[in-house]
């Protein structure tokens, strides 16, 4: 017995879920990256800790095991208490860095570095479980509302350069400035993890189109959305599911679906292997003294994110949408030109370069992550698509840490 997967014609909420899905991928990484932008802070603050490349490679081993462990149990977990936990940790560690930097009244140390080390592995446990948990959630609706999760990531970088941008022109030639820019900027990253919160709670699960795609997934046998049903009104009882034909409810276990994606994993490990070799270690401490003089790093952190962003809304336009698996592999394997690229334009080029490099780096990063997130989940059912969307999420901060790990080589040579 065929089933019609079709959504019917009218569904409301469509934008309104895209907008919430913008909103939650900002949310995501909007702590993170307000620590990896107020880097010049904590450099003034900790000058011999290497802050940048530390607090990286903390958080990169919490966020990693824990999605490890949630990428195996996917299946038995509550989609919602884990998307909530994630973005109540978010508000948390978030707020805590402001109690520590007030506590200290802004003095640097040992103590006060561990903290901030401590609560970077509380932002990697959190991203663990909000950043596979949505990707899995979306990846059985409708492909826009991955990707503009996706935008949403990326936009949280942009939104973060832009304020720090704002608050360092601000504060700059005021008494204890540099402290001054990063509380307001930590005031207002408290906040908006508080509105994601109070979004995934209670605005997102009541949306008709959400509700009726969750009511899909939950028909074809997918356990995880139940509580997210009842947020929503629905009780899971009421979805009819195909009782005569349970083959229709079986679904592939995460080694086969690895099998069947294998080139997919191996190239969101391989986009983020690449990117975080580079970003934000390399930017921000090895690309020498130039006519911006301090304000460098942040205008070359700035591109980055801007063209990241802007390569994750290209694949909007069909005909730019890359959907062949092998072009994509090729093109993700093309991208590692960039790193002898780098190395001489650091020795020998101009900052005009390097911020060139630095924008081809940000837009392949974002077009790329886009095209196999959302060319991946097509062909799955609801339950797959969920386990499919955290694996391949695993492999993307698996990368990361490898990136983190092998930004350090970069060092060599230089007293380490």
């Amino acid at each position: 017995m065929a089933i019609d997967t079709r959504p019917p014609a009218k569904l409301e909420g469509k934008y309104a879920a895209i907008l919430v899905c913008w909103l939650l991928g900002n949310g995501c990484l909007f702590s993170w990256n307000s620590m990896l932008t107020i880097e010049d802070y904590y450099v003034y603050l900790f000058p011999n800790y290497h802050s940048s490349r530390v607090l990286t490679l903390v958080y990169q081993p919490f966020a990693l095991g824990t999605l490890a462990i949630l990428a195996y149990n996917e299946a038995k977990i509550n989609t919602r208490k884990r998307n909530l936990f994630g973005y109540t940790l978010f508000f948390i560690a978030t707020l805590l860095v402001l109690i520590l930097d007030l506590a200290t009244s802004g003095k640097g140390g040992l103590g006060t570095f561990i903290g901030i080390c401590v609560i970077s592995g509380a932002f990697g446990v959190a991203d663990a479980h909000v950043q596979g948990g949505v990707v899995g959630d979306l990846s059985y609706m409708k492909p826009e509302f991955v990707q503009s999760f996706l935008c949403g990531l990326a936009a949280s970088g942009v939104l973060t350069s832009s304020l720090r941008l704002i608050t360092k022109a601000a504060f700059e030639n005021s008494r204890d400035g540099l402290r001054k820019g990063a509380i307001m900027f930590f005031a207002i990253s408290t906040f908006f993890e508080l509105v994601c919160v109070l979004l995934y709670a209670f605005v997102f699960p009541k949306l008709p189109i959400v509700k009726y795609y969750r009511s899909k997934a939950a028909s074809e046998g997918s356990k995880t959305v139940t509580a997210d049903l009842v947020a929503g009104g629905i009780q899971a009882s009421t979805i009819e599911r195909d009782e005569e034909d349970p083959k229709l409810l079986e679904r592939k276990g995460n080694k086969q679906l690895l099998l069947e994606n294998i080139d997919y994993a191996l190239d969101m490990f391989l986009i983020y292997v690449l990117t975080l070799s580079i970003f934000p270690g390399f930017l921000s401490e090895d690309t020498g003294s130039h006519s911006l003089g301090p304000w460098y790093a942040l205008v070359l952190i700035a591109t980055y994110n801007v063209c990241d962003l802007i390569g994750r809304y290209i694949p909007l336009l069909k005909f730019l949408k890359m959907e062949c698996r092998k072009l994509i592999t090729i093109t993700v394997l093309s991208r590692f030109l960039l790193i002898p690229a780098f190395y001489f334009v650091a020795k020998y080029g101009d900052q005009g370069w390097m911020i060139m490099l630095t924008g081809l780096l940000g837009l392949s990063n974002g077009y790329l992550t886009v095209c196999v997130l959302t060319a991946a989940p097509k062909g799955y059912k609801g339950p797959e698509q969920n386990a499919l969307g955290n694996i391949l999420v695993l492999f993307l901060l698996g990368g990361i840490f490898a990136g983190v790990t092998l930004d350090w080589l970069w060092l060599i040579g230089k007293g380490w």
